[in-house]
């Protein structure tokens, strides 16, 4: 699965108890109709390749969604979810710095040589 959006805020990297677990929160805010603010973690050695992004990036984040069974000391079963990710790039047209790709010059592109007008094409649509 896929998440994609702008960049709204990148986290520190955290770390937990005596292992060393270490997690990185990244919020994406989704460009549709109504805008969602999408929370996803990244952990352990994933939480470097946040390094190169900043708030204001457009990205596409690959990710699993995760969900966990608890159960209270009163007996009771609760059950958690997250969305942890796997992956980040810059969305298409843009580099992992947020600056876009310079465009080349309308004089770059030549006309194709010898097309024959008279030639039609017979394709089905």
């Amino acid at each position: 699965m896929e998440v994609q959006g702008k960049v709204k805020m990148i986290g520190e990297t955290q770390t937990f108890g005596s292992n060393g677990f270490r997690k990185r929160e990244l919020v994406v805010t989704t460009d549709e109709q109504y805008p969602q603010h999408i929370l996803v973690e990244f952990v352990q050695d994933k939480t470097d390749l946040l390094n190169n992004y900043q708030a204001g990036q457009a990205v596409k984040v690959n990710i699993n969604l995760r969900g966990r069974e608890w159960v209270n000391p009163q007996g009771e079963t609760k059950y958690f979810n997250s969305i942890q990710g796997w992956r980040i790039e810059a969305a298409q047209g843009e580099s992992a710095s947020g600056e876009m790709p310079p465009v080349p010059p309308a004089d770059a592109f030549e006309p194709a040589a010898n097309v024959n007008e008279e030639d039609h094409d017979d394709l089905p649509f």
